[in-house]
């Protein structure tokens, strides 16, 4: 019999997975970290020991929770750990662990790959000390250290602040925050954001400790350019006043976060284009389920919500599958979900209004910054394509093969669509969207394929 199988042990994977197993169905939970937790709540490797306040701050109580509730899950699911999803199609998944690949058949499937950062890319970002802010949160996280010894945050969006103050409570020398938000726009947002007062008022504390500890922030600025030969030595950053330097060995940047949808475009799931996360996103209802009868979406891979609304979402999928196979389940827990998620979407969008997108990038990036580097696409080869008549982004792909290398577009698609638009002088839901390819990830050589 073809199980059921969830792929991502984060927020909403864990949480569905519970949910299925407390009606009595035992899924197969596939998740490319070595322990369940997803990126927010990233586990420590088992010999570091420090505490989960230090690891977690306000939010280790649900880490914790959520942690003991996949260690208890163990003996009741098939939890395959250090296992890559790198394709789907006729109804069965592509997957690799330690070298070996496999194909696993399934009879239903919950989708929650998570998110990962937006790059929009400066010139010297690819020099070494260039982090995006969520890979600056793992070195941290995972491995205990920093990514420098003067590091500056810069982007928008809620984990800059976080990350920032993270890197600062942990004892690292944060020199400066800069964000490309002004505080009009944040002041503006703040009706939307008191829909959750809670989550409100940590961003304001870790914005209020980063200042009171003497850590320069900066709104409504450019991060111009990142220099240095060997590795990162300072950096350009600009507001109305002008362009200033600051030293720094290390850098993090990102705008935002985009959510990881390939998987569920291998799997047939149709898309529509998402103002609010700015992005093309898979068709969900509001229960989870995709336009596909036997995939189920749920947490950031299916659009930017948050942690506290992935593990609702992975609930209320999971709750949509029991039913869509024959079980009953109280239709009161589903409406809850349903409410709550609907609360936490009024504050998405005032987050949305407060860190806004910054729409001169596109027009302001130099030709020679490089977008891909996988194939070393630079702004100008794809404003040259443009140029030529081109303008939907697969076409303009095959033309110079912007994101067609081994990321396969997941970093540098976002950036190399606000160009095509920009030059094209369309709208950027205009242009397209890069169809996945298998695989979605690399591949090592010589693979063992199991029979």
């Amino acid at each position: 019999m073809k199980p059921v199988v969830i792929i991502g042990a984060g927020p909403a994977g864990i949480r569905a997975a519970q949910t299925l197993v407390a009606h009595g169905v035992r899924p197969v939970l596939l998740d490319e970290a070595a322990r369940g937790g997803g990126q927010i709540y990233r586990r420590q490797p088992a010999n570091f020991k420090r505490s989960p306040v230090k690891l977690y701050g306000f939010e280790a109580g649900k880490a914790n929770a959520l942690h003991q509730t996949i260690d208890a899950l163990r003996e009741q699911l098939d939890y395959r750990p250090e296992t890559l999803v790198w394709n789907a199609e006729d109804g069965a998944l592509d997957t690799l662990h330690e070298g070996h690949a496999a194909r696993l058949a399934f009879s239903r499937v919950i989708v929650a790959t998570g998110a990962t950062d937006r790059i929009l890319p400066v010139p010297g970002w690819t020099l070494p000390g260039v982090y995006s802010l969520g890979a600056a949160q793992i070195a941290l996280k995972f491995q205990g250290c920093a990514i420098g010894e003067r590091v500056v945050f810069a982007g928008s969006g809620p984990l800059l602040y976080l990350v920032a103050y993270q890197y600062a409570k942990a004892g690292a020398k944060v020199v400066a925050v800069l964000d490309s938000s002004p505080f009009s726009a944040q002041a503006s947002a703040l009706p939307g954001l008191l829909s959750q007062p809670a989550t409100l008022a940590k961003g304001i504390y870790y914005r209020s400790w980063l200042t009171a500890h003497g850590i320069p922030v900066h709104q409504g600025v450019s991060l111009k350019r990142i220099n240095g030969e060997q590795r990162v030595q300072s950096l350009n950053w600009s507001n109305s006043k002008g362009e200033q330097p600051l030293d720094c060995d290390a850098v993090a940047f990102a705008h935002g976060l985009r959510s990881e949808t390939q998987l569920a475009d291998l799997l047939g799931c149709e898309f529509t284009w998402n103002p609010l996360n700015r992005a093309w996103l898979p068709q969900r209802d509001s229960a989870g389920r995709s336009s596909v009868a036997e995939v189920y979406l749920a947490g950031d891979g299916a659009g930017i919500m948050g942690a506290d609304a992935a593990e609702m979402a992975g609930e209320r999928a999971a709750l949509a599958l029991l039913e869509d196979i024959g079980y009953l389940i109280p239709p009161q827990r589903g409406a809850q979900l349903e409410q709550a998620l609907g609360r936490i979407d009024t504050f998405r969008q005032g987050l949305e209004r407060a860190f806004v997108f910054p729409e001169r990038w596109a027009a302001d990036t130099p030709n020679d910054v490089m977008i891909c580097r996988c194939e070393e696409v630079r702004a100008g080869d794809i404003r040259q394509v443009v140029r030529e008549g081109h303008w939907e982004i697969n076409r303009v792909k095959a033309h110079c093969r912007v994101g067609m290398g081994r990321c396969q577009g997941r970093m540098c698609g976002a950036a190399a669509a606000e160009i095509i638009a920009c030059e094209s002088q369309r709208c950027v839901s205009d242009i397209g969207r890069l169809r996945a390819q298998a695989p979605i990830k690399p591949l090592p050589f010589g693979l063992e394929v199991e029979s």
